[in-house]
């Protein structure tokens, strides 16, 4: 039975106090143990927030044997690093054996990394860059209140890591939604690595916190157990300044808490016991040093029993109906999207009721067209104010809540700015939908710091994101649609400018009707035997009409648009190559897109063609995105001159 602390009474009972003192001393060798063993960890900071691990364990819902129990509350550890502290603490609740975490940690393979990742049962999300943390708590609370579950979510950070800007965006967003299931518990030690904390980056922490307008409780000695049991006990029962806000435990603690020579030195954030120190220490704990044990055992294979699935659900999203903008329409990307995301809020999120779908914006709801989608349920959608980085993560982490997320924004802050959220999201294999406008040069006069032209070169670096271009609004409405029902990372990036609709031979939208998206599959929008155009989103307009004046000089050239950049069309790439000339057409930096992909495929099945590509070379100027594509050989005439040049 897991061991529970008795919540109904004002303080802990000598028994009680006796049995965590108890399960101290046995996770304080762990710590020491596993540090040792794997020569490499962060023993210091695992010892000073070791004793608050243990009374938060005692006091939450949880179920060691269903770590993914529907009914249980959240524990994010922003300080990743003290995965020895959390994985000593979780296997004294019973959610694994002593063995499997000292025989494993720091192991490639094994299910205990050096920082704290979801495949350890009980560990709620992989952490390790500091300040992100908060944001992922911030993301799970939000998700329990639209849920209207009443899960507590507990946030561990570093004091250290408060200098991080990400974690004020998080606090004035959670003060912003009254995240009243939340609290943050600082473990105050006053020490990081290059010493002491006020020397490295001078802050008041319970000062942040309060001009944030969130509750503040001081605990005067985060190893008392009675003090620490009375005060989150306390916040539990509502009993804090204002109960409708979240609050923060601001809890002084000592870096290396109960080992004498560890004691307050910040050498020892990261620094493992030496030999006759491990001796030493666990001397002083009272314990026999067993290390040659561990270590014998640590020359067997890996083990990876423990290691959990890190996949999470996914709500049942109805696509509803599609629409088809006909020949005459003139609209761009971003109203398609607005529209399609209205009409799926519509058939799936009830304003009386639930919601599955929600939406994440940053001070752009216009300019993204997510106007819709908030009026038809105003408590689905979440305005982040311009805190990028908070945003994209905490999308990240709502998505996890069997919840559908789509995080709109501009290209530079959906992709550029928030590199390592998304990066951390990817590792978290989440469900967010990235949904940016105002990519390329396309963005126009804002100029160049706000034309996002990277996207697919930072995109294509992760592991488990989709990447979708659509060529026009109806391509737009069906890839919408497609992210919202299926499950995983999605990026959809679209231009900002007004277009026609692409049509077919017979002068039908190509993209209407029927037509259905499949992602790894390019669109034969013309064939031609004189060679291909390949391209995809705001460009194919401009494909289109240079193929018109290629034609008209007799030469048929065949346009395949892609759309799909990941997963790739690889077997069109090769059908295309084989067939003849080769010209890529891409509003993206022309060394880390389309073309590039293009070329290591045509080099890898070595098909020799004449090829070329066309992006964007140099940074863009301020001015209409007619005239920066003329200016970078990306318009019409640029497209047509080129296919012609590498005809000779």
């Amino acid at each position: 039975m897991t061991f529970k602390l008795n919540c109904s009474n004002k303080q802990l009972s000598s028994e009680e106090i006796q049995q965590l003192s108890e399960m101290r001393k046995r996770c304080a060798r762990r710590i020491l143990l596993s540090t040792s063993l794997s020569a490499s960890g962060h023993p210091g900071g695992s010892l000073s927030s070791l004793d608050l691990l243990l009374t938060t364990y005692g006091l939450i819902n949880h179920n060691p044997t269903e770590p993914l129990a529907a009914g249980r509350d959240r524990v994010v550890m922003s300080i990743g690093h003290i995965s020895p502290a959390v994985y000593s603490v979780l296997a004294e609740y019973g959610y694994f054996s002593e063995e499997d975490f000292l025989s494993g940690f720091r192991r490639a393979g094994s299910g205990f990394p050096g920082h704290v990742e979801r495949i350890v049962p009980g560990v709620e999300w992989d952490t390790g860059n500091l300040g992100q943390g908060l944001s992922t708590g911030v993301g799970m609370a939000m998700a329990m209140k639209i849920k209207g579950l009443s899960h507590k979510v507990i946030v561990y950070i570093g004091d250290g890591e408060m200098q991080k800007g990400q974690i004020a965006e998080a606090m004035r967003f959670a003060h912003k939604y009254k995240l009243n299931n939340l609290l943050v518990i600082v473990d105050r030690n006053h020490l990081q690595i290059c010493g002491k904390t006020d020397d490295v980056m001078p802050m008041s922490i319970r000062g942040l916190f309060q001009t944030s307008g969130w509750n503040v409780e001081n605990l005067a000695d985060g190893h008392d157990y009675n003090m620490i049991f009375s005060c989150m006990n306390k916040i539990f029962a509502g009993k804090v300044a204002d109960p409708s806000l979240p609050t923060m435990i601001n809890a002084k603690t000592v870096m290396g808490k109960g080992i004498s020579f560890m004691e307050n030195i910040a050498k020892y954030h990261g620094s493992p016991l030496k030999a006759d120190q491990l001796d030493k220490a666990l001397s002083e704990l009272g314990v026999e040093n067993d290390f040659d044990h561990w270590a014998k055992l640590r020359q067997q294979p890996v083990s990876t029993a423990t290691r959990m699935e890190t996949r999470s659900g996914y709500p049942a999203i109805d696509s509803g109906q599609a629409i088809t903008y006909d020949a005459e329409t003139v609209t761009d990307n971003r109203s398609a999207y607005g529209s399609a995301l209205l009409r799926l809020a519509e058939v799936n999120n009830d304003p009386a009721g639930q919601a599955k779908i929600v939406g994440v914006s940053c001070d752009l709801e216009g300019s993204v067209k997510m106007g819709g989608f908030k009026k038809h349920m105003e408590k689905a959608f979440l305005e982040s104010g311009i805190q990028e980085h908070h945003a994209a993560t905490m999308a990240g982490a709502i998505s996890r809540e069997d919840l559908a997320c789509f995080f709109s924004t501009f290209g530079v802050f959906a992709v550029s700015e928030v590199y390592n959220q998304n990066r951390l999201n990817d590792i978290n294999h989440t469900n967010i939908k990235v949904a940016a406008t105002h990519v390329g040069l396309d963005v126009g006069e804002d100029g160049p710091t706000h034309q996002c032209i990277d996207y697919i070169g930072l995109l294509r670096n992760y592991f488990n994101f989709s990447v979708f271009m659509p060529a026009d609004p109806n391509q737009t409405d069906r890839i919408t649609r497609h992210v919202a029902v299926q499950p995983g990372n999605f990026f959809v990036g679209m231009g900002r400018s007004k277009m026609g609709m692409i049509l077919d031979e017979d002068g039908a939208p190509f993209f209407g009707g029927d037509y259905q998206f499949t992602p790894g599959r390019a669109d034969w929008v013309r064939q031609g035997e004189k060679g291909t155009i390949i391209t995809y989103g705001s460009l194919t307009a401009n494909v289109m009409a240079a193929r018109r004046k290629l034609a008209d000089e007799g030469i048929n050239v065949a346009v395949l648009v892609m759309a799909s950049i990941e997963p790739l069309d690889r077997q069109s790439i090769i059908e295309a190559g084989k067939a003849g000339p080769i010209l890529t057409v891409e509003d993206h930096h022309v060394d880390t897109g389309l073309g590039a992909i293009v070329a290591t495929v045509l080099t890898e099945e070595m098909i020799s063609t004449p090829f070329k590509r066309l992006g964007v070379t140099r940074y863009g100027t301020s001015g209409k995105p007619a005239d920066l594509y003329a200016e970078q050989g990306l318009d019409a005439e640029g497209i047509y001159a080129s296919f012609k040049e590498m005809m000779g």
